[in-house]
């Protein structure tokens, strides 16, 4: 049997279940860290190609992969559809040419962000303005992972439609009918998402 994106993702411990903090204090029953992407060549070029069918759907002129992690797997996603890719800068320098963005582009073009996971939307809606301010469209996000933490409700409020290889339910939910996490993690997942 050939392992799903989900069983890939927890093999390579990019989901991992337990008692986290995160980045906001609060808690919570998973953890994902799509950072360890890059450590297995051969589960990034699968998660690309999962992102390379949803992007069939879309009409964009580059892709605009998000720093930090968003950058190695809009690279792979890139090199998979042969699409360019641009990236907003972080911190723009105060030296050099200085630009808010790298890579070639006209004002005027679509660029669809790509990242790996969304939780609130907040990062991408700050991620997305420095694309615009350079006279960029920006349409459509998509990540691999939905965390399910209002990110899609936040983008569509602001003009942006969402777009998701799999969920945090859909994983646990996967994972735990294959066996590979008990039912009380799965119970403790959709707690969490407000499912049960």
């Amino acid at each position: 049997m050939i392992p799903t994106l989900a069983q890939r993702l927890h093999g390579l411990g990019a989901v991992q279940f337990g008692t986290f903090t995160l980045k906001d204090g609060s808690t919570s029953p998973v953890y994902l860290d799509l950072r360890l992407l890059i450590s297995d060549p051969a589960v990034l070029a699968y998660a690309a190609q999962a992102y390379a069918r949803l992007l069939t759907e879309l009409t964009f002129d580059r892709i605009a992969a998000i720093p930090y992690a968003g950058l190695p797997i809009g690279t792979a996603v890139a090199l998979a559809t042969g699409q360019p890719m641009i990236f907003p800068r972080r911190d723009v320098k105060g030296y050099g040419t200085g630009k808010a963005i790298e890579g070639r582009f006209e004002a005027g073009e679509t660029a669809v962000v790509v990242d790996d996971v969304i939780s609130s939307g907040g990062s991408k809606r700050e991620a997305i303005a420095p694309l615009e301010t350079a006279g960029l469209v920006v349409r459509d996000v998509v990540v691999l992972v939905d965390r399910q933490g209002g990110g899609r409700e936040d983008l569509a409020a602001a003009g942006y439609q969402l777009h998701s290889v799999t969920t945090l339910a859909e994983i646990a939910q996967e994972l735990a009918e294959l066996g590979q996490i008990t039912a009380t993690e799965l119970g403790s997942v959709m707690a969490y998402l407000g499912r049960e």
